[in-house]
């Protein structure tokens, strides 16, 4: 028997509401959240979004109610042990993805869990002793495996930034979430680190984390016994002091300089794996990226549309502007997470590839907005829109007047507000860019 307890009205959650329609034992309880059911429970899943200080949480835990996530059930019951988790602040679904086209080119049994939108606990059905589960976790999601004392087999460190500071009170806190990922490995386990991201290295690792096996990934040539790099337009490996290549640079046809920091970290698991270098190469060389990750969406005129919703930070959206060729028409804003819009709003004012840039409604576009006037670049502003039709519509008949331009949806920002999720708003992009005729 389910409750499931939401603050938001029925009315705000009509779409969930009517996906679960029909199901048996199920009580829903909308507009507020009752003591009694937390006392009465046998189990309490929370929510990512719910902090662990929450008054309800730790009044189950005061009544001795177990508290877990999916992460934590996943990995209670996962039949499995070869798991390979990968975090980031920045590059964890695509690098996530590639692991796992990996791990099937080389012959794997292979299992996706909560990568992007996929599920976990129903994916526990597929797996036997000898799959391999590729687990993109979150810092939510990590925070439980404390509870657990649990971490993956494989921990992969895709980079560390600023984010969420809506949630976390600092910095430190945030980390401490991250650090999870590695604080019960076992010394035969592996982490994948990022060379490259020192700065990010020292907030997550510290004494108390154990020495697991480590394998290094840069942009730039390493001299390390287990590492992959990049030299002279080349990815190669260093494998036991055996050195050879995957595959060239341009060969890759994941755009940007970013999604080459998520290809390394990537093979670098293929490398611990034992995996052939050629094998990890194909795999490499075949991969297109995901929806909402610099989406090539349409092609109409001379005019490209790309969805990158899931740039959800300043820094991300700072990596999709510089992975494409101007001129572009950029689509940003949106909800604020109190981080740090100073570079953002300097790229688009006075660097040469953003033309124009059309803002999403939103407690950050505010802050955004000032940021690009006081930058001296007021002119690029066309405007601030409360739909995502009037944002494309406008820019497109800006980018028909340009001859060739690309449309660009990297908000840098959190959806919430005018839509329900950074995918939403991605798929309300698309639904619009469908539509658009000469």
């Amino acid at each position: 028997k389910v409750t499931a307890t939401d603050l938001n009205t029925k009315e705000t959650l009509k779409f969930s509401l009517e996906k679960m329609a029909g199901l048996k034992n199920l009580t829903i309880v909308t507009g507020q959240h009752r003591s009694e059911d937390f006392i009465q429970a046998d189990l309490v899943v929370k929510n990512p979004a719910i902090r662990w200080d929450n008054k309800y949480i730790k009044l189950a835990q005061k009544n001795k109610i177990p508290v877990e996530m999916d992460s934590s059930l996943f990995f209670r019951f996962s039949p499995s042990r070869n798991i390979v988790g990968v975090t980031g602040t920045k590059g964890k679904t695509t690098t996530s993805l590639l692991v796992y086209e990996i791990l099937k080119q080389a012959g794997k049994k292979v299992v996706k869990v909560g990568i992007g939108q996929e599920a976990v606990m129903n994916k526990l059905a597929e797996i036997k002793p000898d799959t391999w589960i590729v687990f993109e976790l979150s810092s939510w999601r990590l925070s439980a495996l404390k509870n657990i004392s649990t971490s993956p087999s494989v921990a992969v460190i895709t980079n560390f930034y600023p984010d969420h500071l809506n949630y976390y009170r600092s910095m430190e806190e945030y980390a401490a979430d991250k650090r999870n990922i590695l604080l019960y490995q076992k010394r035969k386990d592996w982490r994948i680190l990022n060379i490259d991201s020192q700065e990010g290295s020292k907030w997550i690792i510290t004494e108390e984390i154990p020495s697991a096996l480590p394998c290094f990934f840069s942009q730039e040539e390493l001299d390390e016994n287990q590492c992959v790099y990049l030299s002279r337009g080349e990815i190669k490996f260093n494998r036991d002091g055996q050195v050879g290549t995957i595959c060239r640079q341009e060969e890759i046809m994941l755009p940007g300089k970013h999604n080459l920091q998520n290809i390394l970290a990537a093979s670098a698991v293929g490398v611990t794996l034992g995996i052939e270098p050629v094998v990890i190469g194909e795999a490499v060389k075949a991969f297109k990226g995901m929806s909402h990750r610099l989406e090539l969406v349409r092609k109409l005129g001379g005019v490209s549309f790309v969805n990158d919703t899931a740039a959800t930070t300043p820094d991300a959206a700072l990596a999709g502007v510089r992975a494409l060729n101007g001129p572009i028409m950029l689509i940003a804003g949106g909800s604020d997470k109190n981080l740090n819009l100073s570079k953002l709003a300097e790229e688009i004012a006075c660097g040469e590839k953003v033309k124009n840039v059309f803002l999403l409604e939103g407690t950050a576009t505010v802050k955004l907005k000032k940021m690009i006037v006081e930058g001296g670049a007021e002119r690029k502003i066309t405007g601030v829109f409360n739909s995502m039709k009037r944002a494309v519509e406008e820019a497109f008949n800006v980018a028909k007047e340009a001859g060739t331009a690309t449309i660009l949806l990297s908000p840098g920002c959190a959806s919430f507000g005018m839509f329900q999720n950074e995918f939403h708003r991605g798929d309300e992009f698309k639904a619009v860019v469908k539509k658009i005729t000469l």
